[in-house]
């Protein structure tokens, strides 16, 4: 358990985290990595909104603002790319920046060795862009996380394993009928995690759940995954 909660100003300032929490006491802590175009304030407002029990939700924004003449927001990748098929940005834009700020900084070194989280009481949870990174987190973390949710992300091609043991960080992939995550990208997250659960939507589009039954299959992976103090005599010492 922590031996004290995360605060702003222990992070990166390129980070713009937005730090909130639903007890005095919290015993896990969730990332939340926004979409290409977001930002972490607003995105703060949906962790919120999930009303996580004995959780601190710190919402990070992507390390770069999108380029002009694109309406203000910020994107993860290490560049700014548009796909020439599509004419859409591209979403696997190279994440090796953002990873050192949120692998090395944000999670070894403010929550696991300043705030005292032990890996498995971490967890992250990312949207579009933002969950290609919390998978990319996921498999560079030297640790096994809580577990780690993506909606319309896949495993950027630079993660993928290519030799070497799977991350046994539990996953949670979610998406439209018609977004991002094929079944091939489901595919490979198995050839990289060793446990993958996928749900797809029936609505065509990747987007934040809208209702009950979408939200569900989160809730449930959350409600496996948390820890909780309830039930834990005060002054206990959880053997691991």
């Amino acid at each position: 358990m922590p031996t004290r909660l995360p605060e702003a100003s222990d992070f990166s300032p390129q980070l713009a985290p937005k730090i909130s929490r639903s007890t005095s006491s919290p015993v896990n802590a969730v990332i939340f990595f926004h979409g290409l175009g977001d930002t972490s304030q607003n995105f703060a407002k949906f962790a919120q909104a999930l009303n996580l029990p004995e959780t601190v939700c710190i919402a990070l924004q992507g390390i770069h603002p999108l380029p002009f003449p694109l309406p203000s927001g910020s994107h993860w990748g290490d560049e700014f790319m548009i796909d020439s098929n599509t004419g859409d940005p591209e979403l696997d834009a190279g994440f090796e920046k953002a990873l050192d700020l949120v692998v090395d900084g944000a999670i070894e070194q403010v929550l696991l060795q300043t705030c005292g989280f032990r890996g498995k009481e971490v967890m992250l949870f990312g949207f579009g862009q933002g969950g290609m990174v919390a998978l990319a987190t996921a498999k560079r973390c030297p640790v096994e996380l809580g577990g780690v949710i993506s909606i319309g992300g896949s495993l950027p091609l630079s993660s993928m394993l290519v030799n070497g043991e799977k991350c046994t960080t539990p996953a949670l992939i979610l998406g439209g009928r018609e977004g991002q995550v094929t079944g091939g990208a489901v595919k490979s997250l198995k050839q990289s995690f060793q446990s993958v659960e996928y749900r797809q939507w029936s609505k065509p589009a990747d987007s934040l759940p809208q209702n009950r039954d979408e939200a569900l299959p989160i809730m449930q992976f959350f409600a496996r995954r948390l820890r909780s103090r309830q039930g834990v005599p005060e002054g206990s010492v959880e053997m691991i």
